[in-house]
């Protein structure tokens, strides 16, 4: 995240002292270790990691060796509270390699940050050199091609994200800088030394909006999750409003063909 984003970011996390007081848990952080599969890494770095969503997820079911990078004093803490270990530099200077020596992890995880970020280049070149040879990146960033954004852009007119909004909606607008879609990200990322080999895309069961949507109405609730299940498991992933990447750092060229998997 940008460090002029910071103050925003602290705003949005005020009065929260206890992780299990977030409000915005996602499917995204949902669907983590699962997204692993058989893989069996070994060695993690979450980068950009916040409140430690999906890596308080992956300490607790998979426990490996995982580290957590932020520069939010907020997000930090609440990392430490949760037994994760942190480290604190930014990602977005060009002038500053990351602090590891070639290879040092076999998994980066990369939630929802890379539309945060100058320094693009930098930061994908960076992960890549700190992953092992055949080493996994597991990245997101919301696509603004998906019908939930693409449609409130065409049926009203106004921007993404409403600057005088909720305060989710504020902070994504005053942090937001890149405008990705899922073809985007699928060759930006490829063309930096990564070979794209699974499209993760969770369905709707565990967030805070799912949830607060069933406490509402279950049968509202219900409706949605199996028309989203649907929508996801027939149509291509660039209709998916999150999907989250999961590329190899390239040792070899690009094996033929995508998997797809719903969770």
């Amino acid at each position: 995240m940008r460090t002029d984003a910071i103050d925003v970011e602290e705003r949005r996390l005020q009065g929260i002292d206890d992780p299990g007081q977030y409000p915005w848990f996602k499917e995204r952080h949902r669907v983590f270790p699962a997204v692993f599969e058989e893989r069996n890494h070994e060695k993690i770095i979450d980068l950009s990691a916040g409140v430690g969503c999906a890596a308080a997820r992956v300490k607790d079911q998979y426990n490996p060796d995982i580290l957590c990078n932020d520069i939010s004093p907020t997000c930090l803490k609440l990392l430490r509270q949760q037994g994760l270990g942190t480290t604190s530099f930014s990602i977005d200077d060009p002038e500053s390699p990351f602090p590891f020596p070639d290879g040092s992890f076999d998994c980066a995880i990369s939630l929802v940050t890379i539309e945060h970020l100058t320094n693009i280049e930098h930061f994908l070149k960076e992960t890549n050199r700190i992953l092992a040879p055949g080493g996994f990146l597991y990245i997101s960033a919301p696509n603004y091609a998906a019908p939930e954004y693409a449609l409130k852009l065409f049926l009203t007119g106004r921007s993404f994200h409403d600057p005088l909004g909720p305060e989710e909606e504020r902070y994504e607008f005053f942090a937001h800088i890149r405008y990705f879609t899922y073809k985007t990200l699928r060759d930006y990322v490829s063309s930096l030394g990564f070979a794209l080999d699974t499209v993760y895309i969770a369905r709707p069961e565990g967030s805070s909006r799912y949830l607060a949507l069933r406490e509402r109405s279950p049968w509202k609730a219900l409706a949605y999750r199996n028309l989203m299940t649907w929508r996801h498991q027939l149509l291509s992933p660039r209709w998916a409003s999150e999907p989250i990447l999961c590329y190899q750092k390239a040792t070899t060229p690009p094996r033929p063909g995508l998997r797809k998997v719903v969770l």
